[in-house]
Parts: structure tokens; C-alpha cells; sequence
């Protein structure tokens, strides 16, 4: 087992005893050009307690982070907060190394774990507001279903003024750095923003609960510890407000444009389109997907107020990666958008009906005809389009604040 890696003091009592996954550029689906991490704590009380664990193939250097505090038997609590794979990979093994005298997880906790590790390991439900007792101080359980999984739940150590929030408040993002104040702002907010967008947005109504909830309990908090990214200590407040923000999903004069284009019809179009939506007061953001990845195109419409959609037909379909970016969209269940369709096509054009059905299913109102054109557009069609993209920005500004 390696020796050069070292738990980082977080507090009075707790460790950082995680892994920083440089590598990963993909999490289900999600780019994540930074890599990751993958936090876990230990708690130094009476009866030393692990707050969650690490992805699989990062055992070793987990526990030799926990080794490099206290011997990895004298661990007599763990609490799994949440139990994906990436934060309970390597529970099964810690338990059997441990041999702890208690597993704690929310009720969906221990049925999320026990069908993930049939047989073993056993877990005892903490329910909403239980504490349990690790001798000289104690853990404060609050469950967050579905924020992100029906188990989640977040803890906290009212001794060190800090809470353990697993998924919430979390990134993607690896870093050296364990807290907020050592890394750039401006990376801090894209980094959570990205993260809201891909993992949080569809349960935004439950975010706003869930603020409500916080405020009314008035917890003193120092620290923030998500279990991916930096720990909050500077700017906790900061990030409270903006996933308050995020989750009203305000619409903005922003109009994000995803579009693929086969001979550069369709991106003709998109560009005339911008500079009408400009013309109107909007700005926009168009997005070639042959370059563009979900994960950025569900950023951008985390703070926008139009999705104008753009494909060519091949095969009387939509374009492949429009059809992957839509499903990925659909699950996300953005709100507070308009839509809008255009493209060029040679023959039938079924993809503008189909970007439309789209639309539709996803809750967001298409508030023009499509701007659709068979073949090259030319100056005339182009100036039609700039028309077109004015007329969106119109809509737009009246249904902003």
C-alpha cells in the first residue's frame, strides 16, 4: 500500500481522508474536464467515525490517508450518507477490514446498500433529525431525498460547526487545494453551476425546500463538506444562495442554441438567428454539436430564458447528436424556457416536426412557426431569419422580470 498519501486536518475533529481522481473526464454522461474527487471523512471522537468512503479503485489510497491519522481498526462508526457506487465502492471492504460496531444510513440508505452488497454488509436507519452518539459529541442526521438519490441524507457535527452535505454544494473538479478560499472564484462558480445543472436541476423544487428547511433549523456552520470538490469555508453562504438562485430557474435575455448542420445550411441559419436575437436585446450562445458536449449544453440553459433548437434531416430524422442532446435534456427537466425550431433540409425535413414534439414533451412552449428552408438559404431567407431571431427576443423580454 503507498505511504506518501496523507489525511488534510478540516477542523478540530474531522480528516479529509478522500481521493483525487485526476483522470476521469466522463461521469455517467457528464464531461468532467477537471477529473473529480471523492471525499470522505473521519471524525477523531470518543468512538472515531467515518463519514462515507471512496470509489473502488481508489482503496488504497483512501485508507492510507485514514492510516496516515489512526490505525483503519480503530474505526468503530461509518456513515453512508449516500450510497452510490462512487462514494460506497469500497465500503464492503473497509467493513470487513474494520469490523465497526455500527453501519448508519438513511431507510433508503440500507435498502440501496443491501441490494448493492447482497448479504452484507448489516446497517442500521438513522431516521430524519435522530443524532447518534460518538461519546464526547454527536451526529445530527437530516434526510434530502431525492437530492440526488431517494437515500441521500446530510449530517452534522454541531461540535466543529460543520456539515457534511454529500452530494449538495458539491463539483466535479481535482485540485491539491481541499477548501474553497485556496482556488480560483471564477472556476469555483462554473465548476458548481456545471454540477447544479447535470445532477440537481431536476429536483429544483426540492433544493428550494430544502433551503427553507436549513434556514428554519439555523445551523451554525463553519464548514461545508460536499463528497466531490473543495470544502466550504469562506464562502458558504455564497453557495447556499446560488443553488437558491438555480433552483428558480429565473428566465434571462439568454437564448442557448444547440445545432448540428450536415453542409453548413443549418449553421447559416443559427448565425443569422443570433444577430436577431441580438437585435432584440438578447444574447446567445450557439453551440455546434459537433463540439459541444451535454454536460456544457445543460449549463448554459441553467440561467437562460430560450432553447432554439437547429438540425438538418438525414434518414427523416433529426440529427444523431441533437437526438442524444434532447434525451439527455429531457431528463434534466429544465424550466421557465421558450423554444423555438429551425433547419435546413433537402428533401422531406422531418426533423423540424420532430424538434418540435421535443419541445413539447419537455414542458417548453415554441412560440413561432419553425424557421425551416429546403437547401442553401439565401440573402433574403438569412434576412428572414435575423427577423425570426428578433421576434424570439421580443417574447423573451416580456416574460423577463
Amino acid at each position: 500500500m503507498p505511504k506518501h498519501f496523507q489525511a488534510v486536518k478540516v477542523s478540530e475533529h474531522v480528516y479529509w481522508v478522500g481521493a483525487v481522481d485526476w483522470v476521469s473526464r466522463d461521469f455517467h454522461g457528464y464531461s468532467t474536464p477537471r477529473g473529480t474527487t471523492y471525499n470522505a471523512f473521519l471524525i477523531m471522537a470518543d468512538k472515531v467515525t467515518l463519514v462515507d468512503s471512496v470509489k473502488a479503485p481508489f482503496r488504497d489510497e483512501f485508507l492510507t490517508r485514514v492510516a496516515s491519522v489512526i490505525d483503519p481498526s480503530d474505526i468503530d462508526l461509518i456513515v453512508s450518507n449516500h450510497s452510490e457506487m462512487d462514494h460506497t465502492g469500497c465500503l464492503l471492504d473497509v467493513a470487513d477490514m474494520v469490523k465497526p460496531s455500527r453501519i448508519v444510513a438513511s431507510p433508503m440508505g440500507q435498502k440501496t446498500i443491501a441490494a448493492q452488497f447482497p448479504g452484507r454488509p448489516e446497517v442500521d436507519v438513522v431516521k430524519d433529525g435522530e443524532s447518534l452518539d460518538l461519546g464526547n459529541m454527536a451526529l445530527q442526521f437530516f434526510e434530502t431525498r431525492m437530492l440526488h438519490w431517494p437515500d441521500s441524507m446530510f449530517s452534522y457535527l454541531a461540535a466543529d460547526r460543520l456539515l457534511f452535505s454529500q452530494d449538495a454544494f458539491g463539483m466535479h473538479y481535482a485540485t491539491c487545494e481541499r477548501f474553497d478560499d485556496q482556488l480560483d472564484p471564477s472556476v469555483l462558480n462554473y465548476e458548481a453551476g456545471k454540477y447544479f445543472a447535470n445532477i440537481l436541476m431536476p429536483y429544483s423544487p426540492l433544493i428550494t425546500k430544502l433551503a427553507q428547511r436549513l434556514g428554519e433549523l439555523d445551523l451554525a456552520l463553519d464548514l461545508v463538506a460536499p463528497d466531490h470538490g473543495p470544502i466550504w469555508r469562506k464562502d458558504i453562504a455564497g453557495i447556499v444562495e446560488k443553488y437558491v438562485h438555480w433552483a428558480q430557474q429565473k428566465p434571462t435575455m439568454k437564448a442557448v442554441i444547440p445545432f448540428d448542420t450536415m453542409w453548413g445550411s443549418t449553421e447559416k441559419l443559427s448565425r443569422s438567428i443570433a444577430e436577431g436575437l441580438h437585435d432584440g436585446g438578447a444574447c446567445s450562445r450557439l453551440l455546434p454539436l459537433s463540439g459541444t458536449d451535454r454536460a456544457t449544453v445543460a449549463t448554459e440553459i441553467l440561467e437562460a430564458g430560450a432553447l432554439i433548437l437547429g438540425s438538418p434531416t438525414i434518414n427523416n430524422q433529426m440529427f444523431p447528436r441533437m437526438a442524444d442532446i434532447l434525451a439527455y435534456l429531457k431528463g434534466l427537466k429544465p424550466r421557465n424556457l421558450i423554444g423555438g425550431v429551425f433547419g435546413s433540409y433537402g428533401w422531406s425535413g422531418e426533423a423540424i416536426g420532430q424538434l418540435t414534439t421535443a419541445l413539447s414533451e419537455m414542458g417548453i412552449e415554441v412560440v413561432t412557426e419553425p424557421m425551416a428552408h429546403k437547401f442553401v438559404p439565401d440573402g433574403d431567407v438569412l434576412e428572414q431569419a435575423r427577423e425570426w431571431g428578433r421576434g424570439i427576443a421580443e417574447e423573451m423580454a416580456r416574460r423577463v422580470e
